[in-house]
């Protein structure tokens, strides 16, 4: 992004060029149109800054609860919610705190589990442990701190709840 240093770039810049910039990431032709859109949006309605609300973040084109809850955390230092990316969907869901499978139910149900002053955290920790020992395809459940109160541990359960598919 060293092409981009304030809102008014992103607003000013050619759509196209900008996907190109994001070439390798998700969905970069329309991210680049939700960058654009939302730089002259911070312009017109935020005088080029980021706002610092729930509502106003997700008033922003391509910005949903998970991008606004990592932006106040990160940015403003505001803990409002529960990022749930993939990482806390899957842990949530094998470790049996939730049967939802939709991030947005997902989160008001960890909200309530969990005490608010270890939202940020619960986050942190379930994105490190997902990428080093309960990955998608193939969790390393003998190396698991969690294992022994894991109700989709593969020592103990034919089925990942989080998949719902049998592990053999």
């Amino acid at each position: 992004f060293e092409n981009y240093q304030s809102a008014g770039d992103y607003a000013a810049a050619d759509e196209s060029e900008l996907a190109e910039d994001l070439y390798g990431i998700t969905f970069h032709n329309n991210k680049a149109g939700y960058l654009k859109s939302m730089g002259q949006a911070l312009i017109d309605d935020h005088d080029g800054t980021v706002p610092d609300t729930m509502a106003e973040l997700t008033d922003l084109s391509g910005v949903g609860r998970k991008t606004a809850n990592v932006v106040l955390q990160h940015g403003h230092n505001i803990v409002e919610g529960v990022v749930v990316d993939t990482h806390v969907q899957r842990l949530s869901q094998r470790l049996g705190l939730t049967t939802e499978t939709s991030p947005r139910k997902i989160e008001p149900e960890l909200m309530e589990l969990i005490p608010e002053s270890h939202w940020q955290e619960f986050t942190h920790l379930c994105i490190d442990h997902g990428r080093a020992v309960c990955t998608a395809r193939s969790p390393d459940c003998g190396d698991c701190e969690l294992e022994d109160i894991c109700p989709s541990s593969k020592l103990d359960s034919d089925v990942d709840l989080a998949s719902g598919e049998s592990w053999t």
